[in-house]
């Protein structure tokens, strides 16, 4: 090769190194569309439900999970829901006096998405209609359980006819166009007579019908490993509450009652700077199909700092 064609060539080699460089280093990030779980901030969206969603919208979150009750829940979960208000500080929930068309409007305006909407189980037993109603007018997915009522899960004998239950609120949103999910709290991790009651609940459900949402907090306060339960359940797990822990903590008890989870509030901390391994379980959750990230941290003080250093973390993956 003459020396005026090596050095053309090789040039030209280096060039395009050059620009493929970037590609080359830059990696896919792990999470596209970081959500957040509207119970992080109940009082800004309480104060101001649209300068939230722009304040969301600001930090990079995409997508969004409403907890209830709603207008059209049951007027026990209304009563239950106002009993405890006054002690957290505010009031609103669902759509916080919006309707969904407004609540979808706002969302839209915003660059955000609802992809879940919490509720409780009288709504998902007695107003399937309405609420799957309300999810097609949001675009939301999921129809989520937030946990089964204490009086539900007393004995092992519960839980198999809690499994019972949950297939038919599977069967009965797949009639109405959305799918159920179940987020774990912090009960049903411990064995009781010899067995993981958690287990009994997921292997009696149909993988079809039940979908699951893992709590990461209250997993790991639990003792339970999320990676395995990932792994043992494979494509059932479809959306993630993120949560990190200052440090490693039990429940006192069985998981089994609020005054449990309250004592464990002042623990959780901003993704990443906990103790929880995020780096391990998150690329593990993904690829055992979980599809929904979602940031909680169960209404965290300064928010809008809290959220930005989660989502920031997230973004960095």
């Amino acid at each position: 090769m003459k020396r005026r064609d090596f050095i053309k060539q090789t040039a030209a080699l280096s060039t395009a190194a050059f620009i493929a460089s970037p590609r080359i280093f830059m990696q896919p990030r792990l999470i596209h569309k970081p959500g957040i779980q509207f119970f992080s901030l109940p009082k800004l969206l309480d104060k101001d439900f649209a300068g939230a969603l722009k304040l969301l919208s600001g930090m990079g979150y995409k997508e969004v999970e409403l907890y209830g009750p709603y207008s059209f829940s049951p007027e026990a979960e209304k009563k239950g829901w106002d009993a405890i208000t006054p002690s957290l500080g505010f009031k609103g929930s669902g759509f916080f006096n919006h309707t969904a068309a407004g609540v979808k409007a706002l969302l839209k305006q915003n660059g955000l998405s609802a992809i879940s909407m919490h509720s409780g189980l009288e709504t998902l037993q007695q107003e399937m209609g309405k609420l799957g109603e309300a999810a097609h007018v949001l675009a939301a997915e999921f129809v989520t359980l937030p946990a089964i009522p204490a009086e539900k899960r007393k004995t092992l004998d519960d839980y198999k006819k809690m499994a019972d239950t949950f297939n038919k609120i599977g069967e009965a949103a797949k009639k109405a166009g959305v799918k159920f999910a179940y987020h774990n709290h912090g009960y049903g991790l411990s064995p009781m007579e010899g067995l993981i009651p958690l287990n009994i609940l997921l292997d009696n459900t149909d993988p079809k019908l039940v979908f699951l949402e893992m709590d990461l907090y209250w997993t790991t306060a639990g003792g339970a490993d999320p990676v395995a339960l990932l792994e043992k359940y494979k494509n059932r797990y479809r959306l993630m509450h993120v949560k990190d822990m200052s440090k490693k903590v039990r429940f006192s008890g069985d998981g089994g009652d609020p005054q449990q989870w309250i004592e464990l509030f002042p623990y959780m901390t901003t993704a990443g700077n906990g103790v929880i391994d995020l780096k391990t379980i998150l690329p593990k959750a993904k690829e055992n199909g979980v599809q929904h990230f979602i940031v909680e941290q169960d209404m965290v003080a300064d928010p809008e700092v809290n959220l930005k250093k989660s989502i920031d973390y997230l973004e960095s993956l």
